[in-house]
């Protein structure tokens, strides 16, 4: 039996005033799914006794994002704010399967993330934002390693 062994590296990026703010756009809009996402699951099953799955809230999001108030949302990859529906649906079954408290909404002032998933990404290639300027702390860019903004 042939073993694999998966290398993992941490990286702390020190991004530029454009990148910071691109994160900070990132960072929102998929705290801002993954809420939206959260009341539009409680309130479907509490009122209308309807459980929404992943992918319900996947065609009501693309056609949310194609709604005039929220149409910012089209700014940022979309891979991250499916990977919060995700993030989400991951929650609901840690919760319904007894590993985790009910989900709760998040807070600007909890920890900030966004994932850049390498797998599903088939849009364009500039989708995640660029760090190559970014200065690094103590370990060098390996060469052919993702970089994942988590």
């Amino acid at each position: 039996m042939k073993h694999e062994i998966k290398r993992t590296y941490r990286y702390r990026l020190y991004p530029g005033e454009a990148q910071k703010a691109e994160l900070a756009r990132t960072f929102g809009c998929s705290r801002w799914v993954y809420n939206w996402a959260l009341e539009t699951k409680t309130k479907a099953y509490y009122q209308d006794e309807e459980s929404l799955s992943f992918t319900d809230l996947s065609s009501r999001l693309t056609s949310k994002k194609k709604e005039e108030e929220t149409e910012w949302l089209s700014e940022v990859s979309a891979v991250t704010l499916q990977q919060s529906l995700r993030n989400l649906n991951q929650a609901f079954t840690n919760f319904f399967e007894g590993r985790a408290e009910y989900p709760s909404f998040k807070s600007k002032k909890g920890d900030q993330t966004a994932r850049y998933v390498g797998t599903s990404r088939r849009e364009r290639e500039t989708e995640a934002p660029s760090f190559e300027d970014a200065g690094t702390y103590k370990h060098p860019v390996v060469e052919g390693a993702s970089v994942r903004a988590e």
